[in-house]
C-alpha cells in the first residue's frame, strides 16, 4: 500500500522492541539504540522446486502479495524467477501486482509462463486510475478490465480445487470501521484523506467511497456469486486456502502506538472477510485452513482461532533493502506441498513479538521510533 505523507520519501531508521541476543524471547522493553535489520539471522530458503515425483503428481503451492512492478527492481524479480521444472506449481498472488493495466499484464502474462496454475485477487493499487492511458468510468470500470485480462492470460479469479485443495479467492475493500481498537490521541496526525492515496487515485461510482462500509459490501458481495463452487469445495477438500488483498482481522497489523502512521488500521482491513473466513472454516477454525493476505507489507504468519494467517509480500525495493519484509530470498513462500501445508514462516518479525507478547491495544504512548515524527497538540 502507499500512504502519501510518509513513504514518499526513503523511511528514517527503525527502533524496535528488543529481542535478547541468542534468544527468541521478546522483551517488552524499548532500546535506545536502533535494531539493524539486516544484521539479523535469516533462514535460507530454496526457490520455486521442481514437483515432487516420488510422491506422485503433487502440486506445491506457493504464496506472494504485493509485487509492485511499477518499479523496475520488482519486475526483474518477477523475471528472474525460475521456470524450469515448474509444470505443477501454482501461484496464489494476493493483490497490488501493479498500478496501470499495461505492467499488470505484463507481470501476469511472465508469472503464468512460470507456473502452471495462477490465481489472483485485486489490490487497492490494482485498481488506481492516475497513470492509465485509458480514460476508464471509474476504478470498477478498471477492475471488470483486470479481470477480462485474467481471463485471456488464464488467470484464475474464481474458486477452485487443485489436487485435493481448494483455493478460495476473497474480494475486499477496507472500511474504517475494522479498526476497533483505542485511537492514539494528543498528537497531530494526519487525516486518512492526507495520508491514503487511494482518496485521491481510485474513483467510485455516486454511494460509493473509499474508507465506508458501502464499498466495502460492495465488494463483498462480489464473493455471493461463487458460494455454490464454495460450497462444492467445503464438501469436496478436507484443506483449504483462502486469500484477499485486505486484511480480515486487525490483530493481523502491529499496534498503533509501534507504526509510522497510527491511524493505519483504518485502511486495512475488512470485518466482512473474517466474516468469510468463518463461515467457511468454523468459529474456531482447524488445523487445515489457511489464510494468505497483503496490503500492509509485514510479514505474517500466526494462528488465531485455529486459523493459519500468512503474509508473504515483495513490498518496495527500500522495504526489502532495509530487511522490513525479510528480504527477497525466500519469495514466493511455498505454503503447500505433498498434500501437507509447510512448516511456520520464519522469521517473521511482528507476529513473532506478538507470539510471545501479549496485544495492549490501550497503551496510546506512542513508540520512540513513531513520537519523534509527531508533534502534541497544544
Amino acid at each position: 500500500m502507499a500512504l502519501c505523507f510518509y513513504t514518499a520519501a526513503p523511511l528514517s531508521p527503525l527502533q524496535y522492541p528488543r529481542i535478547a541476543k541468542n534468544s527468541c524471547v521478546f522483551s517488552t522493553e524499548f532500546d535506545s539504540g536502533r535494531l539493524d535489520l539486516t544484521t539479523r539471522a535469516f533462514r535460507t530458503r530454496p526457490g520455486v522446486e521442481a514437483p515432487d515425483t516420488v510422491n506422485g503428481d503433487c502440486s506445491r503451492v506457493y504464496a506472494i502479495s504485493d509485487l509492485h512492478t511499477d518499479y523496475p527492481e520488482n519486475l526483474c524479480w518477477v523475471n528472474s524467477l525460475s521456470s524450469q521444472g515448474n509444470g505443477k506449481n501454482v501461484l496464489i498472488v494476493a493483490g497490488d501486482v501493479a498500478e496501470t493495466c499495461d505492467n499488470f499484464r505484463l507481470t501476469m502474462s511472465i508469472l503464468k509462463g512460470k507456473f502452471e496454475r495462477v490465481f489472483f485477487v485485486p489490490g487497492n493499487h490494482d485498481l488506481w486510475l492516475r497513470r492509465e492511458k485509458i480514460d476508464f468510468l471509474d476504478s470498477l470500470d478498471k477492475l471488470d478490465k483486470l479481470l477480462d485480462i485474467c481471463d485471456k492470460l488464464g488467470v484464475e479469479t474464481k474458486p477452485s480445487i487443485v489436487d485435493g485443495l481448494g483455493i478460495i479467492p476473497l474480494y475486499s475493500w477496507y472500511h474504517e470501521s475494522f479498526d476497533e481498537e483505542r485511537d492514539i490521541t494528543g498528537y497531530r496526525i494526519p487525516s486518512l484523506e492526507m495520508a491514503c492515496k487511494d482518496f485521491h487515485v481510485c474513483r467510485w461510482p455516486d454511494k460509493l467511497k473509499s474508507g465506508e462500509t458501502s464499498l466495502a459490501l460492495y465488494f463483498d458481495t462480489l464473493n455471493d456469486k461463487n458460494c455454490n463452487i464454495i460450497e462444492d469445495i467445503l464438501k469436496r477438500c478436507s484443506q483449504i486456502i483462502s486469500f484477499s488483498h485486505f486484511v480480515p482481522r486487525q490483530e493481523l497489523c502491529p499496534e498503533k502506538r509501534m507504526l509510522f502512521y497510527p491511524n493505519l488500521p483504518k485502511i486495512i482491513g475488512s470485518k466482512y472477510l473474517e466474516t468469510r473466513i468463518r463461515a467457511m472454516c468454523g468459529a474456531e477454525g482447524h488445523v487445515s485452513a489457511c489464510h494468505v493476505f497483503g496490503h500492509t507489507h509485514f510479514c505474517w504468519d500466526a494462528v488465531l482461532d485455529g486459523v493459519r494467517y500468512v503474509q508473504a509480500p515483495l513490498a518496495y525495493p527500500r522495504e526489502r533493502k532495509r530487511r522490513m519484509n525479510e528480504g527477497e530470498e525466500w519469495l514466493p513462500f511455498c505454503i503447500y506441498s505433498s498434500g501437507t501445508f509447510a512448516e511456520r514462516l520464519s522469521s517473521c518479525y511482528w507476529s513473532d513479538y506478538y507470539s510471545i507478547n501479549p496485544r495492549t491495544p490501550d497503551i496510546t504512548q506512542l513508540a520512540p521510533w513513531v513520537a519523534r515524527f509527531y508533534s502534541k497538540v497544544r
